[in-house]
C-alpha cells in the first residue's frame, strides 16, 4: 500500500504508514507559502513557543552570576537548570493528552500562561528558593509549547507544509542558542536581570493571544485520549531527574550511579509502557517490526549532538585562547550549521531524497566530530582551530539535513487522530529525554578524558545512529 500525495492513505486506525521509495516528488510547499498571510500568525506561534521555551534556558545560564549576586543561593546554581528540563520531561508527556482535550488554540494558550506566570515568579524572586519555583512552573509551560510545536503542525497546517514548518520548529533551538547568550548577557551587563523574565513573559502573553486567534479552538474529546498514564510519567520523571542529577554530580563514583540509576528507570519506562493500558508514546512505538522507535531514538542521537556545544566555549577559551565573545560564538558552531542546513534540506521532495538525508545527517555527524576529535592539541595553531569549526559545523549540518524528515517521517506514521498525535509529540519528548541524557554522559566524558573523549563519545553516538537510520529506513520500506 502506498501513500498517495493527492489525498489520505487508505489504511486501518493505528497501522504505520508505508511509503513507496519509487514515487515521484510529492510537494513540500514553499516558504512564501508558509510565512505568506494565510499561514504567517500559526507559524509564529508555533515557532515562537518553541523559541522562548529555548532562549529562556539560554538567557538564565547568562543571567546566574548576576541573579547569585542579588539574591545568592549559589549552592542552588545548577539546580535552576535541572528543575527546569525536568519539569520540562514531564509536561512533555502531556502534550498530545492536552491538545486534544483542550484544542490546539487553549492548550497554546495555558501553555504560555503557565510559561508567563512561572517567568514572573522568577522575575519577582525575593530568594534563590522562590526562583527555583518560578523555574519549575516556567519548564510546566516550556515542555507544553516544545511539544506543541510538533504536534499541532498537523492540525494547523495543510500536509505539504509539514516539512517545512518542522525546520523552521527545529531551527529555534539553533536561534535561541545564538541569540539566549547575548540577551542573557545584554540584561545582565545593565544589572537587570530581572528585566529579563519580565520580558519573556510578555513575549509569552503576545504568542497566547496570537494563538488564540490563528489555530483550531476546538478539542477532540472523542479521541480517547485513555486514563492519564501515571506510572509511565512517574518513571520518565525520576529517569530525567537522575540524569539531570548526573550532570551536576561529583565526577567518578556519584556520577556514574546517577547515571546507572537514569538507565535503569529509563528501561523501567519502557517495560511500564509495553504493559500500561494508556500510554505516553504510541502504541505501534513498542509493536514489533514498527519504524517508529528507531525514528525516536535516531532523533534523540541528532539532538544529543548539540549537547557538545556546553563545553565549547570554556574549550574556546583554555585551548585555543579565545575571547570570550569568541568563545561564545564559537560554542555555537554546531547550532549554526543545524539551522542554515535546514533552510535547504526541506526543499527535498523526492521520497529518494528524504531517505538519503536521513542517513547522510548521521553520517556528517560522526564525521564532523571525528574532525574535531583528531585536532585536538595542547596549544592549536590557526588551522587545528579552523578544522575545529569546520567539523563542528558538519555535525551541526548533519543534524539539520536529517531532523525535519524524520519529525515528518513520525508525524505520518499513524492516520489514527490519537496514535498520530502522539507521534508527533513524541519528537519533543525524544528530544527532551535525549537531551538530558546527553548533558550527563559530555560532563563525564570531559571529566574523564577532556575536548577529546567528549568529541569521540558523541562520534561514536553518531556511529550507531547510522546503523539506526538504516534499519528505520528498512522497516519503512517493509
Amino acid at each position: 500500500m502506498t501513500l498517495d500525495p493527492a489525498g489520505p492513505p487508505e489504511q486501518t486506525p493505528g497501522a504505520a504508514v508505508r511509503t513507496d521509495p519509487s514515487r515521484a516528488a510529492e510537494p513540500t510547499g514553499s516558504w512564501r507559502e508558509l510565512l505568506g498571510p494565510e499561514h504567517l500568525a500559526a507559524s509564529l506561534v508555533l515557532a515562537g513557543g518553541v523559541a522562548v521555551y529555548a532562549m529562556s534556558a539560554f538567557v538564565t545560564a547568562a543571567l546566574l552570576p548576576s541573579v547569585i549576586a542579588d539574591i545568592g543561593g549559589g549552592a542552588y546554581f545548577a539546580w535552576v537548570t535541572t528543575s527546569y528540563m525536568v519539569a520540562s520531561v514531564l509536561t512533555s508527556t502531556l502534550v498530545a493528552r492536552t491538545a486534544a482535550l483542550l484544542g490546539p488554540s487553549r492548550a497554546y494558550l495555558l501553555a504560555f500562561l503557565l510559561f508567563a506566570a512561572g517567568s514572573v515568579g522568577a522575575a519577582m524572586a525575593p530568594s534563590m528558593t522562590a526562583l527555583l519555583g518560578g523555574r519549575v512552573i516556567q519548564g510546566m509551560g516550556g515542555g507544553l509549547l516544545a511539544g506543541l510545536g510538533y504536534a499541532v503542525i498537523r492540525d494547523a497546517l495543510p500536509t505539504h507544509l509539514w516539512t517545512r514548518a518542522t525546520g523552521l520548529v527545529s531551527a529555534m533551538w539553533g536561534v535561541s542558542t545564538l541569540i539566549g547568550p547575548v540577551l542573557g548577557g545584554a540584561f545582565a551587563q545593565l544589572q537587570m536581570w530581572r528585566g529579563a523574565f519580565w520580558l519573556l513573559a510578555l513575549v509569552a502573553l503576545a504568542l497566547g493571544l496570537t494563538s488564540l486567534r490563528s489555530l483550531p479552538g476546538r478539542g477532540d474529546r472523542t479521541r480517547g485520549v485513555g486514563p492519564l498514564p501515571v506510572p509511565s510519567l512517574i518513571t520518565i520523571v525520576l529517569a530525567a531527574a537522575a540524569f539531570s542529577i548526573a550532570a551536576v554530580a561529583p565526577s567518578g563514583g556519584p556520577m556514574l550511579l546517577w547515571l546507572l540509576a537514569g538507565a535503569l528507570l529509563l528501561v523501567g519506562f519502557v517495560v511500564v509502557e509495553r504493559a500500561a493500558p494508556s500510554s505516553v508514546l504510541p502504541r505501534m512505538t513498542y509493536r514489533r517490526g514498527n519504524p517508529l522507535k528507531w525514528l525516536y531514538i535516531l532523533l534523540g542521537i541528532l539532538s544529543a549532538t548539540a549537547m557538545v556545544e556546553i563545553f565549547l566555549p570554556r574549550f574556546g577559551q583554555e585551548l585555543a585562547g579565545m575571547t570570550p565573545l569568541l568563545a561564545g560564538i564559537f560554542g555555537a558552531t554546531v547550532s549554526i550549521g543545524w539551522s542554515f542546513s535546514q533552510i535547504f534540506s526541506v526543499g527535498a521532495e523526492r521520497e529518494r531524497s528524504r531517505r538519503i538525508l536521513m542517513i547522510l545527517g548521521p553520517v556528517l555527524v560522526t564525521g564532523g566530530l571525528l574532525v574535531f576529535t583528531a585536532t585536538q592539541h595542547a596549544a592549536p595553531a590557526g588551522w587545528a582551530i579552523g578544522l575545529w569549526v569546520v567539523g563542528l559545523v558538519l555535525a551541526g549540518t548533519g543534524v539539520g539535513l536529517a531532523f525535519p524528515h524524520l519529525s515528518v517521517a513520525a508525524m505520518r506514521s499513524s492516520d489514527d487522530p490519537v496514535e498520530g498525535a502522539k507521534a508527533a509529540a513524541g519528537v519533543n519528548t525524544a528530544e527532551l529525554i535525549a537531551t538530558t541524557i546527553a548533558s550527563a554522559l559530555v560532563g563525564l566524558l570531559v571529566a574523564v578524558g577532556g575536548s577529546a573523549l567528549m568529541g569521540a563519545g558523541i562520534a561514536a553516538l553518531g556511529a550507531v545512529g547510522i546503523g539506526v537510520a538504516v534499519l528505520a529506513l528498512r522497516r519503512r520500506r517493509s
